[in-house]
Parts: structure tokens; C-alpha cells; sequence
């Protein structure tokens, strides 16, 4: 009996040992972790330029007043007061030639995009390839150096319980740690059809956006995006795109400087219990097919309304939401097997996918690429007058020209009475007809050795206007 005792204090003894040894060990890991990993992450300060019409007097004109038309003219001529603003973000260095992995978020409508490191060295980045519909941009470093990189790890080994660590520029704090453990994967929160986020409690707040994830053998597990919260700051509820969805939207954004996602051409829906038990499967898994597009892949495999897609590629469809994440992964234009289920057994049927960014549905959620030009020496980024644009005011209605979509803050045209949106509409009183005459007639005028150009302008306040410009 003593003895039996004894094993048991022995046991206990060795028990609490091993978790103090646990905690210690796990200690000195963050310390080692963070020391390993910080010098790759870095800050990301993005700055666009945003108009705000002040008001140009310290009082308010009574309704009514005989001067009040007087006022309301003279403050819809005054030009838009020009600031810039910088949004803060994290990245991290993927590759040691400066590639950084960072949110599209962060960096979006940019006109001028900075990287900094740990320790205060900053460089200019410019944009390589973004995707909007995964949140995931990729920069590239302006400098020939080498850079600490990190490395991206198998986030299908991550597990519920396992420690992480957040690093990443919460409100502009710079270089910010943070632990905790992986809460949940697979986690959908309705931000888009490829939701498969990592949870963590690991504090995540503003300017956390596009920093990196690890875990603790110094991998990125993920990509933070989003929190949950209704006051703005952590409350223990993170989000991160795991890694090896990002992987695959890095390799094409830095190989082709866009995505190309698998199509398959379905409709689908969840497959309930009691369709499952309809139809003779004996658990309800898979998507059950609503709809096959006419010519679609899937149609020319013999795809049909009622099969439920149960396995694809060799990767069994758990759920609706499993399969369009399968197929935007899988490569364009190759073989895909996809096991369905039909009259109450199981048919093989290979697809030869298509491209998602090539169909009528994809390109009607996404704005449509119009010829843009940046026109330096008036500091302006141009594109073509649309039909759109004629549509919304009449003055445009059979005029052509270019429309100025952004005005550099230190340019030569930052300080005159215009804004995104006017339109370009004649360059010293002679017409233009889209971007490409515009910059040909600009380059004229600048080598017969002038200083000054006169634009004729119709402004979103459909007014023309006649605008002297000092050319840079």
C-alpha cells in the first residue's frame, strides 16, 4: 500500500514537473519566436489623397436672407481643400528579394505605398498583384537588398488549442506582440464564397491587418484580416486567411499579376438531412446541384440539377461551402475528377475546368478596366469619358475626353479648383478624344517649349470651366 502511495506522490511529483518545464519552455519560446520573427514583419503606411469642402465663412446665413444665394454660389466655386491621409497595416517579407504579403484593404486606391521595418528603415513598395475577393495584395520592395523572410507553414496541421503568435501595427504602435491559441478553423463569417478563416484570441486590433500569424516553429499559419467587435478593438475574436488558401492566390498575383480561379459552372445549395435521406445518401454531406450553365464545364461532363457533388479532386465535399473553395484552387484548363451522387450510387464524371475571371457573372461583380493614364507633368491619373459618364450629365452627352480619376497632392495641378470626377473635355481649345490623344497633344505642347496649357473642363457639377495650368 505504501508503495502504491508512493508511485502515486512519484507520479504527481513528475506531473507537475513536466508542467512547469511545459510553461517555461513555452515562455521561452515567445521570447525566441518574436526575436526570430519580428525582423520580417513590417509596418505599411498606404496614402491617398482625400477633398473636403470647408466652409469659407465663420457664420451661417439665415434662410431667406437676400444674401443667401450670393454665399451658396461663392462656396460651390471655391476648389476642394486637399489633404492626404495614411492608412496603417502590417505585412511580412516572404521573400528576401522584398516580396510582402499584406491585405488589399490596406493598400487599396493607394497612391503611394511605404514599408518599414523593426528597425526604422523604410522603403517605397509598389503593388505587384491584388485580389479583392480574398483580401490578399502583393508588394514588392523598391530596393535591391536582401530581406529577412519568413516562411509560410501547412495550416491543415493547425489545430484548435494550438499557441500562436500575432505580430503586427495596432493603431501605428509599431512592431506589437501577441499570444494566444488557435480558437476555431474553418470558421465562415460571411465576408465571401472562399471563407475559411483560422480564430484566435490572440490580440488583434486596428493596423493588425495583413500581419502574419505563427506558429510556434516560426511559420505563418495565416494572414490576419478581421475581427470581431463592436467597439473597434479586440475582444478576443480574430480572424486569419490560412495559409495554404493564400498560397496558392500569392503564387498567381507575383506569376501573373492576377488570380485565376477553377469554374465549374453550378449553382449549388446545403444538402439538409432530409434531402439527404431523400435521396438515398446515408449522411448529408456534399452540395446538392440547382442549376448547370449551358456550355458550362460542368455541363459538357454531363453534370445535372439533383446530383450532389460529394467528392472533388480526391477531397471529400463536407459541406456547400467546401466545394467553391475547391475549385478556385484547382488549376484552370486541367482534368478535375468529381465523384456525384445519382439515382441512389456513387459516378465518376472528369471536368476540364474554366476560369472564373473569364465569366459574364464574375466580370458584372467587378468594376470594368477602362483605359487609365498617368500624366506626370500635370500630376493627374486620366481614363477615357465612358458612355456611362455621357449618361449621368447631359453636357457629356456627345462631348469625348478623359475623365481625372486622381490628383497628386505635389503635383501642378493640386492646388486649382478640381476634383476627381471633372472631365478633360479640350487641351488649348482643341478637342480630345480619349486618353492616348490626350497624352499625344500633351507632349506637343510641352516640346514646342510652353509653360502654361489651357484646359477647357466640365466638372462633376456639370458647369465647364477654363482652367490655366503651369506645367511641372
Amino acid at each position: 500500500m505504501k508503495r502504491f502511495f508512493s508511485i502515486i506522490i512519484i507520479f504527481f511529483i513528475f506531473q507537475s514537473i513536466h508542467e512547469i518545464a511545459y510553461s517555461i519552455d513555452v515562455s521561452k519560446g515567445f521570447s525566441k519566436l518574436a526575436e526570430k520573427s519580428m525582423p520580417s514583419v513590417v509596418n505599411i503606411s498606404a496614402t491617398t489623397v482625400v477633398e473636403t469642402r470647408s466652409r469659407q465663412f465663420p457664420f451661417q446665413v439665415p434662410p431667406g436672407s437676400p444674401f443667401e444665394d450670393f454665399f451658396k454660389e461663392f462656396e460651390k466655386n471655391q476648389g476642394p481643400q486637399k489633404r492626404r491621409s495614411t492608412a496603417l497595416g502590417s505585412g511580412f517579407v516572404i521573400k528576401d528579394s522584398g516580396i510582402v504579403i499584406t491585405n488589399n484593404h490596406v493598400i487599396q486606391n493607394a497612391e503611394g505605398i511605404f514599408v518599414k521595418f523593426t528597425d526604422g528603415k523604410e522603403y517605397e513598395a509598389k503593388l505587384v498583384g491584388t485580389d479583392p475577393v480574398s483580401d490578399i495584395a502583393v508588394l514588392k520592395i523598391k530596393s535591391d537588398k536582401k530581406f529577412p523572410a519568413v516562411k509560410f507553414g501547412d495550416s491543415n496541421k493547425a489545430r484548435v488549442g494550438d499557441w500562436v503568435l500575432a505580430i503586427g501595427n495596432p493603431f501605428g504602435l509599431g512592431g506589437t506582440v501577441t499570444q494566444g491559441i488557435i480558437s476555431a478553423i474553418n470558421r465562415d463569417i460571411n465576408m465571401g464564397r472562399y471563407d475559411n478563416f483560422i480564430q484566435t484570441d490572440a490580440s488583434i486590433n486596428q493596423g493588425n491587418s495583413g500581419g502574419p500569424l505563427f506558429n510556434m516553429n516560426g511559420e505563418v499559419m495565416g494572414i490576419n484580416t478581421a475581427i470581431y467587435s463592436n467597439s473597434g478593438g479586440s475582444v478576443g475574436i480574430g480572424f486569419a486567411i490560412p495559409a495554404n488558401f493564400a498560397k496558392n492566390v500569392i503564387e498567381q498575383l507575383i506569376k501573373y499579376g492576377e488570380t485565376k480561379r477553377g469554374w465549374l459552372g453550378v449553382r449549388i445549395q446545403t444538402v439538409t438531412k432530409e434531402i439527404a435521406e431523400s435521396l438515398g445518401l446515408k449522411e448529408a454531406v456534399g452540395a446538392l446541384v440547382t442549376d448547370v450553365n449551358p456550355d458550362s464545364p460542368a455541363d459538357k461532363a454531363g453534370l445535372k440539377p439533383g446530383d450532389i457533388i460529394i467528392v472533388f479532386n480526391g477531397k471529400k465535399v463536407k459541406s456547400m461551402r467546401d466545394l467553391p473553395r475547391l475549385v478556385g484552387e484547382a488549376p484552370v484548363g486541367k482534368a478535375a475528377s468529381v465523384k456525384i451522387w445519382r439515382n441512389k450510387k456513387e459516378i465518376l464524371k472528369t471536368v476540364i475546368l474554366g476560369r472564373l475571371e473569364n465569366t459574364a457573372e464574375f466580370k458584372q461583380k467587378i468594376p470594368k478596366k477602362t483605359s487609365e493614364q498617368q500624366v506626370k507633368s500635370l500630376g493627374i491619373d486620366v481614363r477615357d469619358i465612358e458612355e456611362d459618364d455621357r449618361k449621368m450629365r447631359n453636357k457629356l452627352e456627345k462631348k469625348t475626353g478623359v475623365i481625372i480619376k486622381k490628383i497628386d497632392p505635389n503635383g501642378a495641378m493640386a492646388l486649382l479648383p478640381i476634383r476627381p470626377g471633372d472631365a478633360i473635355i479640350s487641351l488649348q481649345n482643341n478637342s480630345i478624344k480619349n486618353v492616348k490623344d490626350f497624352d499625344k497633344k500633351l507632349n506637343k505642347i510641352i516640346k514646342s517649349g510652353k509653360k502654361t496649357i489651357l484646359l477647357t473642363i466640365i466638372d462633376i457639377q456639370n458647369t465647364t470651366r477654363y482652367i490655366g495650368v503651369k506645367i511641372k
